[in-house]
């Protein structure tokens, strides 16, 4: 009778651990964000990211028209500033998807005016 109630202990210990894994693993899981919801990259979205639970590794989904808006990764003073430093990354297919850093992560539309008229964000990833 001992021998079966010790087994019965592991068995409900390694349904625990299975069951945390399991938990664990839908928090790590990397979720995707399309940039403006249904507008899309485009004028005024440097209110969208608030509220939303950024985490590193998540996806940033930019669509825009690429004739029209490119998205540039920048630094927080060419956020601050609305430019690009010599070495910055720049999306262009209009249907980008950046993978965030854990950390502050800026991002702009470098098409003359267009930063300066709101399109840009800054995201804080946990």
């Amino acid at each position: 009778m001992g021998q079966r109630r010790g087994s019965a202990g592991v068995g409900v210990v390694l349904m625990m651990c299975l069951s945390l894994l399991l938990l664990h693993s839908e928090w790590a899981e990397a979720r995707s964000y399309t940039v403006g919801d249904a507008g899309g990259w485009t004028f005024n979205v440097a209110g969208w990211p608030k509220g939303k639970p950024f985490r590193a590794g998540d996806v940033l989904v930019f669509n825009y028209a690429s004739s029209a808006h490119n998205v540039v990764a920048v630094n927080k003073a060419g956020y601050r500033t609305c430019s690009s430093p010599r070495a910055a990354k720049v999306f262009q297919t209009g249907k980008d998807q950046i993978k965030l850093a854990k950390g502050q992560n800026f991002f702009i539309c470098n098409f003359p005016g267009h930063c300066q008229s709101g399109m840009k964000i800054a995201i804080t990833a946990a």
